[in-house]
């Protein structure tokens, strides 16, 4: 059996970690577990690495098991959190964790006629049959207070202004219930996520051994910061999701291309499936030429390719060379409708009617969108041709708009100088 524990070693992946986990993994195949949080229908990039790691579990013939919190979603995780959770109906929620099963079939391999398929559960099918006295009894019994209070994310939040109700003060119980179950229903004797879950999984941990007898082990990985300090996996526009509905394609592969050298390796490490020497040519082919962004391009095609499929890396790509290309008039009317809008997700956009569009001169209509402050700047640009409509540059400063200008019978893009692009969306 192949080293797994040094796999995520040298990826940067492993943070803590439980004596004797390495041995487990070497003794033949595990089973092993992580937990998702169903706080919204998709998960974003900083899910990536709980799913990446069971993607190597899978390489080196381990089983993972993706929990969904069904139950633990109804309470609320306050690990790093000042204020309690808004808790969510049970509608909401249900419908979260269907968008997360969706979304992790699309990653994980969960064929069972592989011995190590991947499994995909829902914690609420065991909780909803568990009473309140029979949790208490045969559960809370083993794990004292003492035990929970000493734990960090609790001791914070006991501390805070607004302090921490019973329901939060459960979680830690309920998820250490979860291995405890895992354990004995599926053989799984491992757990693994964030290091900020670092006493959440070890109160699980501590629950089979009180309550079986039984050893059990665990690993988490760092939580990723950016080489300036700052959190990974925001934008300026927020989260980025897995879900392309959420951020496009073309959205996800432009964040990974705007990785700063400073990360771009340690990033194709941890994200991406490369061998260690793959990654070391790159970096040695980057280096003196970091303007061509070997490293970067390399990254957002693999991650990209991984999340949303060859399909959507080339359409990213496609999406890209519109954008920063001017001789792609002809691949920018080749996309659906709804390629174009994801191409010009953040893109600023004006909404006209028809009748303000057919047959007007370029001047009045980018006037009347206020792309350009006077009709005077305007028709100096057009002039000097910094305008580009459709991809197509255009110097006569009257000329009309026509049917032939609307993209899928709808929408208008216009470019102002090299990078300022706005889409025009006439309303019938």
């Amino acid at each position: 059996m192949k080293n797994f524990i040094e796999e995520l070693k040298w990826r940067g992946l492993l943070h803590d970690i439980i004596p004797g986990t390495e041995d487990l993994f070497l003794s033949g195949s595990q089973t092993a577990y992580v937990g998702f949080d169903p706080t919204a229908d998709s998960l974003h990039i900083g899910s990536l690495i709980p799913i990446i790691i069971m993607v190597h579990l899978q390489k080196f013939g381990h089983k993972p098991i993706a929990l969904v919190g069904g139950a633990t979603g109804m309470v609320g995780d306050p690990t790093g959190k000042s204020d309690e959770r808004k808790l969510l109906d049970t509608n909401i929620l249900n419908k979260n964790v269907e968008g997360i099963r969706n979304q992790l079939s699309r990653l994980i391999d969960f064929d069972t006629s592989k011995p190590n398929a991947a499994l995909l559960l829902n914690n609420y099918d065991w909780f909803k049959n568990i009473s309140f006295i029979d949790f208490i009894r045969d559960t809370g019994k083993h794990i004292t207070v003492n035990y929970m209070m000493a734990k960090d994310s609790v001791k914070k939040r006991l501390e805070s202004e607004n302090g921490m109700s019973f329901t939060e003060f459960c979680y830690q119980l309920m998820q250490g219930y979860d291995f405890f179950r895992l354990y004995h229903d599926q053989n799984c004797k491992a757990q693994f996520g964030g290091s900020d879950q670092w006493g959440n999984i070890v109160t699980g941990v501590e629950l089979i051994r009180r309550k079986s007898s039984q050893e059990a082990f665990a690993f988490t990985s760092p939580l990723l910061k950016k080489s300036d300090g700052t959190k990974f996996g925001k934008s300026e526009g927020g989260n980025i999701w897995l879900d392309a509905e959420k951020t496009s394609p073309y959205s996800f592969y432009q964040f990974w291309l705007n990785t700063a050298d400073d990360d771009a390796e340690n990033f194709l490490r941890i994200f991406t499936f490369l061998s260690k020497e793959e990654i070391q040519e790159l970096s040695r082919q980057h280096k003196g030429n970091e303007h061509k962004r070997i490293l970067q391009t390399k990254l957002a095609e693999e991650v990209t390719r991984f999340v949303h499929g060859q399909e959507g890396l080339d359409f990213a790509r496609k999406a890209s060379q519109i954008l920063f290309s001017n001789d792609t008039a002809g691949m920018l009317k080749s996309l659906s409708e709804k390629q174009l809008l994801q191409a010009m997700d953040g893109v600023p956009k004006a909404n006209l009617t028809r009748e303000e569009i057919l047959g007007k001169d370029i001047i009045s209509v980018l006037n009347t969108c206020k792309i350009f402050s006077s009709k005077g700047e305007a028709k100096k640009m057009v002039q000097n041709g910094g305008v580009f409509i459709n991809k197509e540059k255009v110097t006569d400063a009257d000329r009309t708009f026509m049917d032939a200008d609307f993209l899928n019978n709808k929408y208008i893009l216009v470019q102002k100088g090299k990078k300022n692009y706005y889409l025009i969306i006439s309303e019938n």
